[in-house]
């Protein structure tokens, strides 16, 4: 099992940054759908989450074959790359989800109650208009430039890895 973070300050730092953020995770899952196939036939499992503060990754398997999956994860984030029909596609799946998530009286309530409680948190109402009001590749790619100059590292690594 390993599971690293990717810590940013500049996430939180504006609606547009989360938005941005949301969705360059989701291009990368994306890029990673077919290269990745091989290592789930393999029972190797991984997963991308674009938590508060960063990106999360996890990987788990078999410890022999997971530094190969763990290097594909991690060429394909600083290689980072997209077609502007995978930039269309994502971002209006990303307009469905985040509208959605405003439709559902459960998670609306939840939402404000923890925007009443956390400091410098986002509404999804605040990301929802900021990804309606639309943003570019170019914003995309510069985002992603400076996320990636930007990074503190958490690991965790368990199970029968040697040192």
């Amino acid at each position: 099992y390993v599971r690293f973070h990717l810590i940013s300050p500049l996430i939180q730092q504006s609606a547009e940054n989360i938005v941005l953020f949301d969705t360059f995770v989701n291009i990368l899952a994306h890029n990673l759908g077919e290269p990745a196939y091989e290592a789930d036939v393999a029972q190797l499992e991984y997963k991308l989450v674009a938590g508060e503060h960063g990106l999360v990754i996890r990987v788990k398997g078999f410890n022999h074959k997971l530094p190969l999956l763990f290097q594909l994860i991690i060429d394909y984030l600083s290689d980072f790359s997209f077609t502007q029909a995978v930039f269309e596609m994502i971002t209006e799946q990303l307009k469905k989800t985040y509208f959605n998530f405003l439709i559902k009286p459960e998670t609306l309530s939840k939402d404000v109650r923890l925007l009443i409680l956390e400091h410098g948190r986002w509404s999804m109402l605040d990301k929802y208009q900021t990804l309606m009001n639309g943003f570019s590749i170019e914003t995309l790619l510069a985002f992603v430039k400076a996320f990636k100059s930007q990074l503190f590292v958490e690991g965790l690594v368990q199970g029968n890895f040697t040192s």
